[in-house]
C-alpha cells in the first residue's frame, strides 16, 4: 500500500518558529520537505507519536568551531545530542583555509590556542587536501553528517595566506594586500562559504603567547575584504571585539556594515571590569538597526564558564608547586596522590607565593558542579560558602570534590555574564530585538569550556525551571533559536515549521528536557581529550525529514550535508528580510 507521506508527526504541541503560540497539529513530511500542517488524515512510510511532546523547528546553531572535527567526523556532537540541525562553523577568524603547506602548523597553532584544541588532535585529524576556501568546501562536500554544515572565511587563515610572515606579525596590510584579500573573499563567497569571520581580542592567541593576527587590521583591510563580500552579492560578516573603544570600535563596524550592504554581527557580553558596557553597545546596535543597517548581536545562553578539574586543562592548583611535581602523571595516580594526608598536607602547605590571579583565584565565584549542573548559582553555592558550612578552608573543599567520581569532579567558574552573581544582564541581551543566540562553541574549548549545550540551557532555564528573576516565553526562545538565526546567516529555508521549509525538526519531552552534567571522552584523533555534554528529552530529532537521534541515540542515518552559500525561503511564503 503506497503511503501518502514519507513521515508524519502526530499530535504534538507545535511552535513553527514564527513566535506565535503553539496548536495541536500533525506535521507530514515528504521528500526532505514539511508538506502539511495541521490535520493530517494521509498516513506516513513512519508515524511518530508526539502526543504530549513539543514538535519545534530544528535548532540552528551559528557559532561553532566544528572546522577541524567536521573533516573525521560524521557527528558534529555535541551540538547534535541538543536539537541543533545545522551548524556554522569558522567563526572568531580562525580555521583552516586558505592555506599553503607551509603554514599548515602555524594555523594548528593558532587554533589550540584560541579554541583549546590540542595540536596532536589536529596535526592527526586534519588531512590538508586543500589550498584554497573553495578547495576545503569541496573536501567537506564529500562527507556525510548528522547535521547541516556551513563554513565561512576565517580571517587569520585569509591574511598569512595572503601576506606571509608580515600577516603574523600584525604588519599593516598593503593596497596590494587588500585587493588580493578582497578578491579571494569574494571567490570564497561565490564557492560557497556563507560569510567572513574575524578576530579582534586579546584574548584570542596561539598556543605559544602570540596574539592571533588579525587583532589590529586596519579599517581599510576589513572594508576590503567585506567589498569582496559585496562584489559576491552574498555573505555576512562576523566579529568579535573586546571593544576597548566601544564608540570608536562600534562605528567601524558600522561604516564597514554600510560600506558594504552585507549582514553583520559580534559578540556582545557582560564583561567584569564594565559590567554595564553591554548596554552601551545595544544603545549603539538600535541606533545603527533603526536606520536600516543590517546589524546584529550574538549573545550566549547563559554565563561562559570554565571548567576546572583533575581531567581537564586548568584546576585550581594548577600553579601550586606541590601540584606541578605530579601534574603529568596519569589521573588515577595524581588523584591517588591527592587523597594521600601526606601528600595533600604538603601540598596545601605552600601555596604559591605571588598573589593569586585570574580565575581560580577567587572561591567566592567558583562553584561545585554536581550531576545537575546549575548554571545560575548563587552566592550560597559558592565553594567559600560551602567551605564555612563545613568549617573547612576552601581549599579542601575544593580538593575533596575534584576527587570525587575517581577524580573527575568538575568545578564552575564563570567569567563572563556573571559580573553580579546573576544572568539578569543575559537576560536583558536575549530578549532584545537586536540580538539572536549564538557563542556556544560547539566543537571548541575541549579541555575547559562546554557550551555546545546552550541550546538545551535555553529553553530549560529561561522558559522553564529559571527561579532568580523573570523567565522567557517558550515560543519566544524557539523563535530565538531557529528563524532568527537561520535569518541572520542567510538560511531561510529552515527555522520554520511550515509547507515547503526543510524537513529539520525536534520532537521534545518538554517536562523532562535535561542537562546532564559535563564529562570527559578521549574519543578525538591521537586519542585526545574532550568535555561533551548530553540531554535528556529529546524524543526525535530530524534532519531533511530522516530520524537522525532517537532519545538521544544516534540511529546511523547521516542526511547532513555542506551548506553552500545562503537558501532562499520557499515561495510564496517567503518571510526573508
Amino acid at each position: 500500500m503506497a503511503h501518502a507521506y514519507d513521515l508524519v508527526i502526530r499530535g504534538g504541541e507545535v511552535f513553527d518558529g514564527d513566535g506565535g503560540p503553539s496548536r495541536e497539529a500533525d506535521l507530514a513530511i515528504a521528500d526532505g520537505r514539511i508538506v502539511a500542517v495541521g490535520e493530517v488524515p494521509g498516513r506516513g512510510a513512519e508515524e511518530i507519536d508526539a502526543r504530549g511532546l513539543i514538535v519545534t523547528p530544528g535548532f540552528v546553531d551559528i557559532h561553532t568551531h566544528y572546522d577541524g572535527q567536521a573533516t573525521w567526523d560524521e557527528r558534529l556532537q555535541p551540538s547534535s545530542w541538543h536539537g541543533v540541525t545545522t551548524v556554522v562553523m569558522g567563526n572568531c577568524g580562525v580555521g583552516f583555509a586558505p592555506c599553503r603547506e607551509a603554514d599548515h602548523d602555524r594555523l594548528i597553532r593558532l587554533m589550540e590556542g584560541v579554541e583549546d584544541i590540542p595540536f596532536p588532535v589536529l596535526a592527526e585529524g586534519l588531512d590538508w587536501r586543500w589550498t584554497s576556501c573553495g578547495d576545503y568546501l569541496d573536501a567537506l562536500a564529500e562527507r556525510r553528517f548528522d547535521v547541516d554544515l556551513g563554513s565561512q572565511l576565517p580571517h587569520a587563515a585569509l591574511r598569512v595566506f595572503v601576506m606571509g610572515q608580515r600577516g603574523v606579525d600584525r604588519e599593516p596590510a598593503t593596497a596590494a594586500d587588500i585587493v588580493a584579500m578582497r578578491d579571494l573573499a569574494r571567490e570564497a563567497m561565490e564557492a560557497g562559504a556563507l560569510g567572513f569571520s574575524t578576530s579582534r581580542t586579546l584574548n584570542h592567541r596561539t598556543s605559544d603567547g602570540q596574539p592571533t593576527p588579525t587583532l589590529t587590521a586596519g579599517e581599510d583591510e576589513l572594508t576590503g575584504i567585506a567589498l569582496g563580500l559585496k562584489a559576491a552579492g552574498r555573505g555576512v560578516i562576523q566579529v568579535v571585539s573586546d571593544f576597548q573603544d566601544p564608540e570608536g570600535e562600534f562605528g567601524m563596524l558600522r561604516r564597514i556594515a554600510e560600506a558594504s550592504g552585507r549582514p553583520l554581527s559580534f559578540t556582545l557580553a557582560q564583561g567584569g571590569r564594565d559590567p554595564k558596557g553591554y548596554r552601551r553597545l545595544l544603545a549603539a546596535l538600535e541606533a545603527a538597526t533603526a536606520s536600516g543597517l543590517p546589524i546584529k548581536a550574538q549573545t550566549a545562553a547563559r554565563a561562559v564558564g570554565v571548567l576546572l578539574g583533575l581531567e581537564l586543562t586548568v584546576n585550581p592548583f594548577s600553579r601550586w608547586s606541590g601540584y606541578r611535581q605530579i601534574a603529568d602523571q596519569p589521573l588515577a595516580i595524581r588523584a591517588a596522590k591527592l587523597a594521600d594526608p601526606a601528600f595533600r598536607a604538603r601540598l596545601l602547605a605552600d601555596p604559591p607565593q605571588e598573589a593569586p590571579r585570574g580565575l581560580t583565584a577567587d572561591w567566592s565565584r567558583l562553584f561545585l558542579l554536581g550531576a545537575e549542573p546549575d548554571y545560575e548559582p548563587g552566592p550560597e553555592a559558592s565553594v567559600a560558602a560551602e567551605a564555612a558550612r563545613q568549617g573547612k578552608a576552601p581549599e579542601v573543599v575544593a580538593l575533596d570534590h575534584m576527587l570525587s567520581q575517581g577524580g573527575r569532579g568538575m568545578i564552575y567558574a564563570p567569567f563572563l555574564n556573571y559580573a553580579e552573581g546573576s544572568l539578569d544582564a543575559v537576560r536583558e541581551m536575549i530578549v532584545h530585538p537586536d540580538t539572536v543566540p549564538g557563542l556556544s562553541d560547539g566543537g571548541a574549548h575541549v579541555g575547559m569550556i562546554c557550551d555546545g549545550s546552550f541550546p538545551t540551557s535555553l529553553l530549560t532555564h529561561w522558559t522553564r525551571d529559571r527561579t532568580r528573576g523573570p523567565k522567557i516565553p517558550l515560543q519566544d526562545v524557539i523563535r530565538r533559536q531557529t528563524r532568527e538565526t537561520a535569518r541572520c546567516v542567510g538560511l531561510h529555508d529552515r527555522g520554520r515549521l511550515a509547507p515547503g521549509y526543510r524537513a529539520d525538526v525536534n520532537v521534545i519531552d518538554y517536562d523532562r528536557l535535561k542537562l546532564a552534567a559535563p564529562q570527559v571522552a578521549y574519543d578525538l584523533p591521537a586519542g585526545g581529550r574532550r568535555l561533551i555534554q548530553r540531554a535528556s528529552g529529546y524524543h526525535a530529532t530530524l534532519v531533511a525529514g530522516q530520524v537522525t537521534y532517537r532519545d538521544g541515540v544516534a540511529t546511523g542515518t547521516l542526511p547532513g550535508r555542506l551548506l553552500r552559500g545562503a537558501r532562499a525561503a520557499p515561495r510564496p511564503e517567503h518571510d526573508a528580510q
